[in-house]
């Protein structure tokens, strides 16, 4: 009885570990007798017994690798460090299996040889500042050299340069002149871009300045002008009025006098009269002939025109 048990139980253990599930991005690799019989997909899938066996299930999904840095010397004999990050996939698992013993020891070694072949043909600078070529060229080689082990390299990079210690110095000193010059470089624009608005402020306040006092002058001369014209006017105005007065105070007189008929001796007063005013006036001198004395006493004449 107790080997029956015992029986039943290693029976089941062993149908229970014929039982192998493959994931999702994963492939397995099933041996018969230690000899390659197919390709295990996503799913359940059974084994023969103690002749059949699961010999790797193999991850798809793409896989990064940092490699240690690698001493390489330049074309102008400068030796860094570099290391490398490594993007790969494995598209054959079978050829991953049977066509490299340690692939990623493989990838290493070749990566630090190709590196040392491509940065042997650059000098420091261009070292520094190709990156983007040298990963390509990485890449391409990589990837070229991998594809028979099933191995497809994706991407390549240079994750770190580092040139000896002295050059690292130098290359800092160097980098501190040329920002200092370019500090300087930047400081005297802007003084010279604050030079230029400031001259420009000023004359365009210059120039302010010198149109609103042509302004104001204009505007003061044409008040000037406007006020002897009113002025002018008003003296104009004045003078009509007091003359037309005047004129008007001699019609009234006249009228006056040739409404009354006014006889030779009337006539002879307002004479002397009017002689009288004219003499009064400023800077006038009146010259009488002797002849014309006796004129003044028969003003017959001038009462007849009167009454006309």
């Amino acid at each position: 009885m107790e080997i029956i048990v015992i029986l039943s139980v290693f029976i089941l253990i062993i149908a229970l570990s014929s039982f192998k599930i493959i994931n999702q991005s994963r492939v397995g690799v099933v041996e018969r007798l230690g000899k390659f019989n197919r390709r295990a997909e996503v799913g359940i899938h059974v084994l023969i017994p103690f002749i059949e066996s699961m010999k790797a299930v193999i991850d798809l999904r793409e896989r990064v690798v940092d490699f240690p840095p690698q001493p390489v010397i330049t074309k102008d004999n400068v030796t860094m460090q570099i290391d490398t990050v490594v993007y790969y996939k494995i598209t054959d698992p079978i050829k991953y299996m049977y066509e490299i013993a340690n692939p990623l020891s493989a990838i290493e070694n070749l990566t630090a040889t190709t590196l040392r072949n491509i940065i042997g043909d650059l000098d420091l600078d261009g070292t520094l500042t190709s990156r983007d070529i040298v990963n390509t060229k990485l890449r391409a080689i990589l990837d070229e050299a991998t594809d028979p082990w099933g191995i497809k390299v994706s991407r390549v990079e240079l994750k770190n340069i580092m040139p000896p210690r002295d050059i690292q110095e130098a290359m800092e000193k160097q980098m501190r002149a040329e920002r200092q010059r370019r500090e300087a470089i930047l400081t005297a624009e802007g003084e010279k871009q604050s030079a230029i608005l400031t001259a420009e402020g000023e004359k365009q306040a210059m120039i302010l300045n010198a149109e609103a006092e042509k302004e104001t002058n204009i505007r003061r001369a044409e008040g000037e002008r406007q006020a002897r014209l009113l002025e002018a006017q008003g003296e104009a105005d004045a003078i009509r009025t007091v003359k037309e007065a005047e004129a008007q105070g001699i019609k009234m007189v006249y009228s006056a006098i040739k409404d009354s008929e006014p006889n030779e001796a009337v006539l002879t007063v307002k004479s002397l009269e009017a002689l009288q005013k004219i003499a009064e006036g400023e800077s006038s001198k009146l010259v009488i002939p002797s002849e014309s004395v006796g004129m003044l006493g028969s003003m017959t004449a001038i009462k007849e025109i009167f009454k006309k």
